[in-house]
């Protein structure tokens, strides 16, 4: 049987908020803990590096993926069991997204937005099935949910966009929604 993979958007740097990093490490273990596979910007910055080291540390295995100019800025993970380099971000995230059977978005910048809405859009055109996950660390994507509420509310989409969406508080109810 396959190993599940689980795809992380995060950010590359560590947040204002001391639960951001604390999250990403817990989660990165538990994902090995469950024997499950992290898929990931391989970067070792930030909520990402977090969430690597932390699945690292307790046996996990790795899949990152980087394009080429991101390798200085984001510090490259090589130590990695999977590293791939592609030649851009588009790449990057096709290679990502092909390689999970679930989405997991902790707290992130623009790039996080970016990956968020990419999938989603994906979902809502109905080509792919797999989880979406929000984990909302301390209220983080709040404002988000809200403005999809708000697309839906202005009749620019239907609710379904928003039943696509697993908002939760934190690692222990990501893997309870991964589990599913």
């Amino acid at each position: 049987m396959r190993k599940k993979s689980v795809c992380v958007y995060c950010g590359s740097r560590p947040g204002a908020e001391p639960a951001y990093i604390a999250n990403a490490e817990a989660f990165g273990n538990r994902l090995a803990q469950e024997g499950w596979r992290l898929v990931y910007g391989a970067g070792d910055v930030g909520l990402m590096g977090a969430v690597a080291r932390s699945a690292q540390a307790a046996g996990g295995e790795t899949f990152g993926v980087i394009p080429q100019h991101l390798v200085d800025w984001e510090v490259g993970k090589t130590d990695l069991t999977s590293y791939v380099v592609t030649e851009t971000m588009h790449e990057r995230k096709k290679v990502m997204f092909m390689n999970c059977d679930a989405v997991v978005v902790l707290p992130g910048g623009a790039g996080s937005l970016d990956e968020f809405f990419e999938v989603l859009t994906w979902r809502q055109l109905g080509l792919h099935a797999k989880p979406i996950i929000l984990m909302d660390t301390k209220g983080y994507w709040a404002p988000l949910t809200a403005l999809v509420d708000h697309v839906i509310d202005q009749g620019f989409a239907d609710q379904s966009l928003r039943d696509f969406i697993h908002v939760v508080d934190g690692p222990d109810a990501a893997v309870d929604v991964l589990r599913g």
